[in-house]
């Protein structure tokens, strides 16, 4: 990989970085806040699930901003919003309404990162590269997840949302001066032409919406993509409560929720290696795709039965742990089937399976609280339900999934 690629992924992954830490911390600070405030657990359920509303309106919109004002403006913009958002949330705290509306700000800038940055991708990394870039990308995230749980439990919360807004200013400011746009509506890259990889230039013709949601392998993806992130969000949204209320975890046993997103960013590098050196070796690019999806959903739905049926706090870290490391596993398999076949347009297709996939987002807050509470204060039924939506994206992905370019 040439150094202007290599400069490029590596800025993109430090933008997921902080996209991944800024959301996580709020699971975390809202023990402490709940406290200072006087939140009920549905009110808790409302904050931490108004940013996937914000995530979800952004998608689909990120793609149109791009053919409009190019990668460099959108995504500047989208990690510059989400990181104002975060440092004045300490301001906004005292006032439920005005949080709320903050979160979805945040999510709405958050949303358009992605999706932008698989537009970079679709036209720098050629195919024999995609899946270690993608889980370059996927594994930074983790980084970013497991940084925030470390260090926010030891800190006063407003002093976190203050760092970490700085650090996306930090960000913003280098990616100004150090990234050169390109024109994806042209297919011109100027200064980056050396960049582009070809397949991004040829077929590329434009397609009516309904093209992006009749076709089954598309599908595959979005219902993969959707499973995924219903058991990622219940875990990134609510294992710190489950935690608390279930072993009586203090602040530093709270650091442990660091381990699941450590395993998952190794796992992460790991997979896309493997899935490269499996191509490599003449693998077909479905039979790799398919094997890490199902890695990726039926692993984690496995272990999150595991998960919920023990009774010692070590033994939950390490089993919520080993699922959240084989979810890694995806970024090599579906996440990175967008740039197999639709590679002109694997922005869009992006943006609408994470629209979709946001959903659980959405849902992962007061459906929680409702289940938690209709149950008595017992937690299984909201794992039960995810892995058996994960099984359900693994089947459908497995029949479904193709590699050949469709779009």
């Amino acid at each position: 990989m040439s150094f202007g690629k290599s400069r490029t992924v590596t800025l993109c992954s430090l933008a997921n970085f902080i996209n991944a830490a800024d959301r996580a911390i709020m699971p975390i600070a809202i023990i402490p806040m709940a406290k200072e405030f006087s939140w009920n657990l549905r009110l808790q359920g409302y904050i931490l699930s108004s940013f996937p509303i914000g995530y979800l309106t952004s998608q689909i919109f990120a793609h149109m901003f791009v053919r409009r004002f190019g990668t460099k403006s959108v995504l500047t913009f989208a990690v510059f919003t989400w990181s104002l958002v975060t440092f004045a949330t300490p301001f906004l705290a005292p006032l439920p309404f005005l949080l709320i509306c903050s979160r979805i700000a945040l999510g709405f800038g958050e949303g358009l990162a992605l999706p932008t940055i698989f537009h970079i991708f679709s036209n720098y990394v050629p195919m024999e590269e995609r899946s270690r870039s993608f889980s370059y990308l996927i594994a930074l995230g983790s980084v970013g997840q497991t940084f925030a749980a470390v260090v926010c439990p030891h800190m006063a919360w407003r002093t976190v949302f203050f760092i970490f807004g700085l650090m996306g200013f930090l960000w913003s400011f280098m990616w100004i001066v150090t990234y050169r746009d390109f024109n994806i509506s042209m297919g011109n890259a100027g200064d980056e032409e050396a960049f582009i990889h070809p397949s991004s230039k040829v077929g590329n013709k434009n397609y009516r919406w309904i093209e992006f949601m009749s076709q089954w392998p598309l599908w595959a993806i979005y219902i993969a993509h959707f499973a995924m992130n219903w058991s990622s969000y219940i875990v990134m949204v609510w294992l710190p409560s489950y935690l608390t209320t279930t072993f009586d975890a203090d602040p530093t046993n709270l650091s442990f929720t660091a381990f699941p997103y450590v395993m998952n960013c190794l796992s992460g590098v790991a997979a896309g290696h493997f899935a490269d050196s499996l191509i490599q070796n003449r693998w077909t690019v479905l039979s790799v795709r398919r094997l890490m999806t199902a890695i990726g959903l039926l692993g984690p739905g496995l272990f999150m039965l595991l998960f919920i049926s023990v009774d010692n706090l070590l033994l939950a870290v390490v089993f919520i742990s080993i699922s959240m490391g084989l979810s890694a596993c995806n970024s090599a398999g579906h996440l990175s089937n967008h740039a197999d076949i639709a590679p002109n347009h694997a922005g869009i297709t992006f943006a609408i399976s994470n629209t979709l996939a946001t959903i659980p987002g959405i849902l992962a807050g007061p459906v929680t609280a409702e289940l938690v509470q209709a149950s008595h204060g017992r937690w299984f039924p909201v794992f039960i339900l995810a892995s058996g939506v994960n099984f359900v994206g693994a089947i459908i992905y497995q029949s479904q999934s193709a590699s050949t370019q469709i779009l």
